[in-house]
């Protein structure tokens, strides 16, 4: 079993091994990776990848790393949509739970429309690119890691994606190590525990 800050070490050799970006399996499966790790070290996550982003940003001209926090997406969208005030409202009289189905059917979340998969896949066109998703645990219930995998899928063909996952990926995704996902065969584990 490796360190933890011996796997966060590694992701910046993987990311930039030869074949990484241009890699597709044996059975032409997507190129999509789960970083796993244990929920209490998501601040030291987050610091990576931003440590990450503009270490390679800086130093790599033929390789640039895109990071979207599914939170932060999300309240994006509420507020270019006006509805964020409203939302936060409708929280104090509601309730937490009175807000999901209002917020998902906002951000047409499953529907071809997805407005969190339409802000990720805008702007990807050089096929350089490696796709960094975070905010996992933060976004959740609203949003799901297997249904934006999922939705992914047929957007992404030519960039290699990086999930950030707090909890555990073995063949299923396990959110904070407690919560289970549907599961999602098509991704593989980005630097093994």
């Amino acid at each position: 079993m490796l360190a933890f800050n011996k796997r966060l070490d590694l992701i910046e050799e993987r990311i930039l091994a030869p074949g990484f970006r241009t890699g597709r399996g044996t059975a032409n499966e997507v190129n999509f990776w789960i970083f796993d790790y244990n929920p209490e070290d998501e601040l030291a996550v987050r610091a990576h990848v931003h440590y990450l982003q503009g270490r390679i940003n800086n130093a790599h001209h033929d390789v640039r790393i895109v990071t979207f926090d599914l939170y932060e997406l999300m309240i994006e969208v509420l507020r270019e949509k006006g509805y964020l005030e409203k939302v936060l409202e409708m929280e104090r009289k509601k309730g937490s739970e009175g807000i999901l189905n209002p917020i998902k059917k906002t951000l047409r979340l499953t529907l071809e429309s997805d407005l969190i998969i339409e802000k990720i896949t805008k702007d990807l066109v050089p096929e350089h690119d490696i796709v960094f998703l975070t905010g996992i645990g933060k976004a959740w219930p609203i949003i799901r890691s297997h249904t934006t995998l999922n939705n992914l899928h047929s957007r992404i063909n030519h960039n290699p994606l990086v999930m950030f996952f707090p909890g555990e990926y073995t063949n299923e995704l396990c959110l904070f190590g407690e919560i289970t996902d549907d599961n999602y065969y098509r991704a593989f584990q980005l630097i093994e525990r």
